[in-house]
């Protein structure tokens, strides 16, 4: 019960700046020049005009336009960390109330962006800053409406790039920018209590087979989870480092070349306490001084196993959580040479 009050008192404190920007937005909208010219992976794309209906695919990009007071008319439904199966995860739900807003048209992604659904809310725009888009996706999403999408490579827009080529894609620059000041603060803030994380190296593995550790996954120096981490005071070890190919927001290796791994403070996975007792008794893992130990942050299913990876509403939702898990593995964990 405490931790849900906590939580809700950090989304209600979050929610007064939210308003206080989307009050502006009017005016600011009169300053915005159009059309607005947005370059990305796939060109450039135009607005012509101040988009009034407002979809959105792939992950979180419905958070910029709901942070800034805008509703869109559909976004895709959560598909991770949704307790309760209504397809809006909670700093979404409590966004939408706090708007007096009605659930708007949930896109079914489970296979694959749903065009069709898309096209029936009429979009003038489609935001897609964060996403994993295909050229194929983007030529028929772009028959629909203009579209917003990621800068470089799939699924590693970071969250600061995704308010601004979001916002930019509203016509809200300069309210994204004031939206991410104010997240940085908050962060800033945050950190500045944990000095315990000064100098330590975080990894992100993904999700582990406690049946099967013969092989590890991670995401790499690319992926938003992993970008968080120098947010959060932390690095990414040489070893993660040299392993990160350019483009590819995971990697992976045999466990037999564990000890690659041996300059890693912090690990971060997605599991349970059945995966913890799985990785100490592998002759391999065992041999990787965050397992052995016990530096180790493992997230679930829930809302802070979902916010590890970063997006605009729910950094404010789980952050002292999120930050006080790497600050107590952080401290089992001496630092070692990078």
């Amino acid at each position: 019960m405490l931790r849900f009050l906590l939580a809700a008192t950090k989304v209600a404190l979050t929610c007064i700046w939210i308003i206080a920007v989307a009050a502006g937005a009017s005016r600011a909208d009169e300053n915005t020049s159009y059309p607005v010219t947005i370059k990305h992976a796939f060109g450039t794309t135009v607005i012509a005009r101040k988009p009034e209906r407002v979809a959105t695919v792939a992950w979180a990009n419905h958070e910029v336009p709901l942070a800034l007071g805008i509703v869109p008319v559909g976004f895709a439904a959560a598909n991770f960390g949704d307790d309760d199966g209504d397809g809006l995860l909670p700093w979404v739900a409590d966004r939408l109330r706090e708007l007096h807003a009605d659930k708007p048209v949930l896109f079914d992604e489970g296979d694959g962006i749903d065009f069709e659904a898309v096209a029936a809310t009429r979009p003038d725009v489609i935001l897609a800053a964060y996403s994993g888009l295909s050229q194929a996706d983007y030529d028929t999403l772009s028959q629909i409406a203009p579209v917003v999408a990621y800068p470089e490579a799939p699924w590693s827009t970071d969250w600061r790039e995704m308010i601004r080529l979001d916002s930019a894609g509203l016509g809200m620059a300069a309210e994204g920018e004031a939206l991410i000041k104010t997240i940085e603060g908050e962060i800033a803030e945050t950190v500045a209590a944990h000095p315990e994380l000064n100098g330590k190296s975080a990894m992100f593995i993904t999700h582990l087979n406690a049946t099967d550790l013969s092989t590890v996954n991670f995401y790499t120096t690319n992926d938003t989870r992993v970008k968080f981490f120098a947010d959060l005071g932390l690095t990414s070890p040489k070893s993660v480092v040299e392993a990160s190919a350019p483009g590819k927001f995971a990697g992976s290796i045999s466990a037999e070349r564990i000890d690659s791994f041996d300059n890693v403070d912090i690990v971060v996975t997605y599991g349970n306490q059945q995966l913890l007792e799985a990785l100490e008794k592998n002759p391999l893992m065992a041999r990787m001084p965050a397992v052995s130990k016990g530096a180790l942050v493992t997230l679930g299913r829930d809302p802070i196993g979902t916010a590890a990876n970063p997006t605009p509403l729910s950094i404010s939702w789980v952050l002292k959580d999120y930050v006080a898990l790497l600050a107590d593995a952080a401290i089992k964990s001496p630092s070692k040479p990078q």
